[in-house]
């Protein structure tokens, strides 16, 4: 008899196989899920590996993972980093101060006057005109 690297409970097999059916799903999620079932079903780890195109580490990495977390594992944990110092409300004011009326004597808004203009009206604290920048140009 082989050796089955994971058991999935009745309800977890079951769940998987309506995930899969969906059809519109990530391409991680979409391969560990596959990678349960066919571990499940009694394939080997570097067979998973070599039907879905990815390392034996990785595949012994989602094993180990479902084996500590379940169905958790399906999903990434969520990444470390700086959160956001403007919210979507705030990038919202600053795009649309961007395409009102530029100032008086200016032909059109520069990064430093919209800088200048959004701190003057109260939309956060202090802001760069890098900053303006970089909202403006994940907006356009």
């Amino acid at each position: 008899m082989k050796k089955r690297h994971v058991q999935l409970k009745e309800g977890e097999r079951a769940q998987l196989v309506a995930l899969l059916g969906k059809g519109r799903l990530g391409v991680k999620v979409f391969k560990r899920a596959t990678a349960l079932l066919e571990l499940d079903r009694g394939k080997t780890l570097s067979a998973v590996a070599q039907t879905l195109g990815v390392s034996y580490p990785t595949v012994l990495s989602w094993r180990d993972n479902y084996l500590q977390q379940g169905l958790q594992c399906l999903n990434d944990a969520p990444r470390s980093g700086r959160p956001r110092v403007f919210d979507g409300k705030q990038r919202a004011k600053i795009t649309a101060l961007d395409f009102s009326e530029s100032p008086e004597g200016h032909a059109k808004w520069t990064l430093r006057l919209l800088a200048e203009k959004v701190v003057e009206a109260g939309y956060c604290e202090d802001i760069s005109h890098t900053q303006i920048g970089n909202i403006l140009k994940k907006t356009s």
